[in-house]
């Protein structure tokens, strides 16, 4: 039962629904999951038992329908599947789009609207983040897992790392990095506020922004939250 001293991780796996509830309550449930829903609820500024109440809700809304994906359930291979198709595909397309809209819009902006080279200089680290990031769990981490999870117990896969704590490790860190990212983005753009004078671009781009930082914060819960607690885990059983 969800209350108070529950964790917002705990919430975001039990009920995957109430990501987007989350989303919408500004309520860090990747990389700051770990805190209870009452300390979460009260740096968003918003009642703790509004929220509880608002997430039963949800869980019995989400009960009725099948159509949502249980990532809980999935198998550690079909979950890597899953974030390398969908988060990893989208993640690297919009970084070259986005890119190109954001000097667009520099271009055309930035006189009367400086911070948006701020923006330019904090996406550019964000991708800076990114991309090595997801080239070594696309290589390293996510085919060790993939290893792990096929294997029997007598036949533990070889790990260079030592444990696979070590990648998790050093992963987990990479997205606390994206996360203060994202939220000096959000920031610098006052929540992605279009201003007065701004053009269909400069609309376009803090809508992409917007929905970068959407996605990205499922990929990390999935990751985070279910993927890597899983795969510590197994390899203890193994």
């Amino acid at each position: 039962m969800i209350n108070s001293a529950t964790t917002v991780m705990e919430v975001a796996v039990q009920v995957p629904e109430s990501t987007t509830l989350f989303d919408s309550l500004k309520i860090d449930y990747c990389c700051g999951g770990k805190r209870p829903l009452t300390e979460a609820c009260e740096s968003a500024g918003v009642e703790v038992e509004h929220v509880i109440a608002m997430l039963a809700s949800l869980s019995k809304t989400s009960s009725k329908t099948k159509d949502t994906v249980d990532f809980q359930e999935l198998s550690l291979t079909a979950l890597i599947t899953h974030i390398l198709e969908t988060h990893h595909v989208f993640t690297k397309s919009e970084m070259d789009r986005l890119t190109a809209l954001i000097d667009k819009v520099c271009n055309a902006h930035g006189v009367n609207h400086p911070e948006l080279f701020k923006v330019a200089e904090l996406f550019q680290l964000l991708c800076a983040d990114l991309t090595p990031h997801m080239f070594k769990e696309e290589n390293v981490l996510f085919p060790y897992i993939v290893r792990l999870n096929e294997s029997s117990t007598q036949s533990r896969p070889f790990a260079p790392f030592g444990t696979v704590n070590n990648p998790i490790r050093m992963m987990e860190m990479e997205h606390e990095t994206a996360g203060t990212i994202l939220h000096e983005l959000r920031a610098t753009t006052s929540d992605y506020e279009v201003p007065a004078d701004g053009c269909f671009s400069y609309q376009t781009l803090y809508r992409g922004l917007a929905d970068f930082e959407k996605d990205l914060f499922q990929h990390i819960h999935l990751e985070n939250n279910i993927l890597f607690p899983k795969a510590i885990e197994l390899e203890a059983r193994s």
